[in-house]
């Protein structure tokens, strides 16, 4: 088993996309990235702990590739909007890959470097790599918080 480590706003939604995946065996939401230990959902809203909202998957990589989970991270938000997604701003809801390999890190940044050259985006990726940090899972609300209300967004009604 592997892990990844992705922010790509809102971890709601994104963990809805991993966890639907053949070869993901379990996500969880959490903070990452950070100053502070053990940040509580409150303290990273305040835009001040430098923490993102990242989903941590755990995968098979005899039947999930981590270039494919890569791809699925650019397909899932827009990496050319800096501290936001969509209604979501701050620096909590930032795109970034926390690589937990070298290879992991040469993988992210070569899809980086080709989606940025595909010309798919008209404005630069602003994508972080960077080595991943500890990760603090989020409260419990927040784990798989929209099969728990039955949404298919990643907005809550």
């Amino acid at each position: 088993m592997q892990v990844a480590t992705f922010a790509a706003g809102c971890f709601w939604g994104v963990e809805k996309t991993f966890r639907r995946m053949h070869g993901v065996i379990a996500t969880s939401v959490g903070y990452s990235g950070g100053s502070i230990a053990n940040p509580a959902y409150e303290d990273v809203c305040t835009d001040k702990t430098g923490h993102a909202e990242v989903v941590r998957i755990e995968f098979d990589a005899d039947k999930v590739s981590y270039r494919y989970l890569v791809e699925v991270f650019w397909n899932c938000h827009n990496p050319t909007t800096l501290n936001r997604q969509g209604p979501d701003v701050g620096s909590q809801y930032r795109s970034a890959i926390f690589y937990h390999s070298p290879k992991q890190k040469a993988t992210a940044e070569a899809s980086k470097e080709s989606l940025q050259a595909s010309g798919r985006y008209a404005s630069p990726i602003v994508t972080e790599i960077m080595p991943a940090a500890k990760f603090y899972p989020a409260e419990e609300y927040h784990q798989q918080y929209l099969q728990k209300r039955k949404q298919t967004n990643s907005r809550p009604s």
